[in-house]
C-alpha cells in the first residue's frame, strides 16, 4: 500500500514541512529509515536520528523546531501528538491490510448455524452447529469453531484458533492464532485408591468486548457456570487462565501468567511476565504485579507487589538489600562468634 505526504497529512489534519508529493510503501524506526519509509519523532532521546535518517517522511509533533539541517529528502508531517498519531496511522493501515469478505473452499459451515454479513472464512474453516457468527468477522485458515458458539460482530480469529462449544465472544475481539478458548479445566478428584477421577467440565467461557488474547494461550471453560474475561481485558501470548477465574475489566497480563482456578482479578490490574497467582483468592483493583512474582493468597488493598510471596515493592527492596548483604552479615556474626569465645577463654 502506498501513501503520500499529502494523504497522510489528511488522515492525521496535520502540516506538510517538505514535498507533499513523496510517497512510502513501508514503515520504519527513525533510527533505521530507508528510502520510501515513514517513520515518527516523539521521544526528545531520539532527535538525533531525525538529522540522519533515510526515511522519507516523518510525522513529528507541532512543537518540534529542529537544531541542524534536516535531510532534504525527508518530508515532515507536524501533528498534535506524533506518537498517538503514529498509532492512529497504523490502525487505518491495519484496517485497509483487512481481508474482504469471502468464504474460502474447503471450509464447512453447519446448516444451523447462523452467519452475519461481510464475513471472511478462510479455508479449512470449521463452524458448528447452532453457531451465531456476528456481522464483518474475520476467520483465517484453520480455525475451528464448536456447536452453539456466539461470536459478536467485527471480531478477528486468527490461523489456528480453536473455540469449544458454547462459549460466548463479545465484539470487536482479536484472538490470537494457536490460542485455545473453553478447552476442559484442571478438574480431577482422588478415589478410595488416590487414583484420579475426572470431574467433568459442563460449563462454558465468556469474552466481553473489546477483549484480544494473544497467541498460544489458553482459557479453561467453567467445570460449573462461566469462565469470564471482562471487556477490555488483554492478555499476552501463552497465558494460561484456569476454570472458574474472573478477570475484570482493563486489566492486563504479560507472556507466561498463570492464574489458578476460582481466582478474581479485579479491574485495572497489571500483571507482569511469568507471574503465578494461586486459585480461589480476590486481587484488588488497580493492583500491580511485577514480573515472576508469586501471589498465594487475596488482595485486599490496591498495591504494587514484587516477589513470592508477593510484598509491597519498597518492603521488597528494603528485603532485597538486606538479602544481598546476607554474605557479610554471615562473616560478621562468625567473627563476633569466634571474638567471644576467645573472650570466654580469657576470663577462664
Amino acid at each position: 500500500m502506498e501513501f503520500s505526504a499529502e494523504q497522510i497529512s489528511g488522515i492525521l489534519n496535520g502540516q506538510i514541512v517538505g514535498n507533499s508529493d513523496v510517497t512510502v510503501k513501508g514503515l520504519s524506526k527513525i533510527e533505521e529509515g530507508t528510502e520510501g519509509t515513514l517513520s515518527f519523532l516523539s521521544n526528545p532521546k531520539y532527535e538525533e536520528f531525525i538529522y540522519t535518517t533515510g526515511a522519507s517522511i516523518c510525522i513529528v509533533n507541532n512543537t518540534f523546531e529542529p537544531s541542524k539541517p534536516i535531510p532534504t529528502t525527508l518530508t515532515l508531517v507536524k501533528v498534535e501528538d506524533a506518537y498517538s498519531c503514529f498509532a492512529k496511522l497504523l490502525e487505518f493501515y491495519d484496517q485497509m491490510k483487512k481481508k474482504q469478505p469471502k468464504i474460502e473452499s474447503p471450509s464447512y459451515i453447519s446448516e444451523s448455524a447462523k452467519v452475519g454479513t461481510d464475513i471472511y472464512l478462510g479455508a479449512f474453516g470449521y463452524i458448528g452447529d447452532g453457531c451465531k457468527i456476528g456481522n464483518n468477522a474475520v476467520i483465517y485458515p484453520h480455525v475451528y469453531i464448536g456447536e452453539n458458539v456466539i461470536i459478536g460482530d467485527n471480531c478477528t480469529l486468527h490461523p489456528g484458533a480453536t473455540v469449544y462449544a458454547d462459549c460466548v465472544i463479545g465484539n470487536n475481539c482479536i484472538i490470537h492464532a494457536g490460542t485455545i478458548i473453553g478447552s476442559d479445566g484442571f478438574g480431577f478428584a482422588p478415589d478410595a485408591e488416590g487414583v484420579f477421577q475426572k470431574i467433568p467440565q459442563i460449563g462454558n467461557v465468556v469474552l466481553e468486548d473489546n477483549v484480544e488474547i494473544g497467541s498460544n494461550s489458553t482459557i479453561d471453560r467453567a467445570t460449573m457456570g462461566s469462565t469470564i474475561i471482562r471487556k477490555g481485558v488483554k492478555l499476552d501470548n501463552l497465558v494460561q487462565i484456569a476454570h472458574n477465574v474472573e478477570i475484570g475489566e482493563n486489566t492486563v497480563m504479560a507472556a507466561q501468567v498463570g492464574v489458578a482456578g476460582s481466582a478474581k482479578i479485579g479491574k485495572g490490574v497489571m500483571v507482569g511476565g511469568q507471574t503465578g497467582i494461586s486459585g480461589h483468592l480476590h486481587i484488588a483493583d488497580g493492583t500491580k504485579i511485577v514480573a515472576q512474582s508469586g501471589i498465594p493468597s487475596t488482595v485486599r488493598k490496591a498495591a504494587t507487589l514484587m516477589g513470592s510471596p508477593g510484598i509491597p515493592l519498597e518492603d521488597f527492596k528494603k528485603s532485597y538489600f538486606g538479602f544481598r548483604k546476607l554474605p557479610q552479615i554471615l562473616t560478621r556474626l562468625q567473627d563476633l562468634e569466634n571474638k567471644l569465645k576467645e573472650l570466654t577463654k580469657v576470663k577462664l
